[in-house]
């Protein structure tokens, strides 16, 4: 059986224990009260997290262990990020993504800014001259702070973003593994952490792994997005899409009981998802992602 073939039967048999949904009068759908788990005990509530969109509180979306180890997950949607392409944000706002998810003037965060405060502009010699130098939260420390280079390209390398305080409460480091799965298609890939963002979010190169809309201004999906996450598993170094593949799968030698979880596969619940509905009632990845952390 191939490695990833397996991981997808641990965690589809995962899945099928999320607690149930509840939905606010507001429109968003967030996870109720989580059921006992006490009839399934490889897995168990690691937390409660808090999840935001646009300073406004959804919920509390459960994040479950898995077995014994450190291993955990999650569902949510997907809001697709370009921090990191060097052609991802622009003064122009043409770029791969709006430049608003970058920061505002004073409080850049997903592009380096110069000594006066301004943000960088690539060179004659770099990539896409005259667009910004978009950053990630893991960078390769040998390579120049100006060097678009020096940070993780969502273009090429499948990456997922954590809110600071989910990595902070799981001891989850940047450059750790995390399997992500879609549930609508039963597409799956691996991916490492690589930058701070909000709850439920990949790189561009993620999102069309797993067979999502890959446009960082308007794709992305609201829900069935499960992320399978490894603390420890990495040593907080940029890696590329290759790489990553063959770390996963050698992962897969040292997951011990993750294969208790098979046995629970027959306790059937509605997943859990962490969605934001725009105000025409459709359901919408939010387009914002700036600050758009748990508490």
């Amino acid at each position: 059986m191939s490695s990833v073939k397996r991981v997808s039967q641990i965690v589809a048999a995962a899945l099928a224990l999320a607690a149930p949904m509840s939905t606010m009068a507001s429109g968003p759908a967030i996870p109720a009260t989580p059921v006992a788990v006490e009839s399934c005990p490889a897995r168990s509530l690691l937390l409660s997290f808090d999840v935001y969109r646009f300073g406004t509180h959804l919920g509390q979306a459960p994040i479950w262990r898995l077995g014994t180890g450190p291993a955990f997950y999650f569902e949510s949607g997907f809001l697709v990020d370009a921090d990191g392409a060097p052609n991802a944000y622009n003064a122009d706002n043409t770029g791969l993504d709006d430049l608003s998810n970058a920061g505002e003037p004073g409080g850049w965060d997903g592009i380096i800014q110069n000594e006066d405060g301004e943000p960088a502009v690539q060179g004659p010699d770099d990539p896409f001259p005259g667009y910004y130098i978009s950053c990630t939260s893991l960078f390769d420390p040998t390579k120049h702070h100006r060097d678009p280079a020096r940070f993780v390209n969502a273009t090429e390398v499948p990456y997922v973003a954590l809110p600071h305080d989910l990595a902070a409460q799981t001891g989850t480091k940047l450059g750790d593994l995390v399997f992500v799965v879609n549930r609508h298609t039963g597409q799956s890939a691996w991916a490492i952490f690589a930058d701070m963002g909000a709850f439920g979010e990949g790189s561009i190169a993620l999102a069309e792994n797993l067979g999502i809309n890959s446009d960082a201004r308007r794709g992305g999906t609201p829900t069935g997005i499960s992320y399978v996450v490894f603390p420890g598993s990495g040593d907080g170094q940029p890696k590329s899409a290759d790489q990553i593949d063959m770390l996963g799968e050698a992962l897969l030698g040292s997951a011990g009981g993750l294969e208790d979880i098979g046995p629970c596969a027959g306790n059937a619940a509605e997943h859990a998802e962490a969605v934001v509905e725009d105000g025409a009632g459709e359901q919408t990845p939010a387009p914002q992602r700036s600050g758009d952390e748990g508490s």
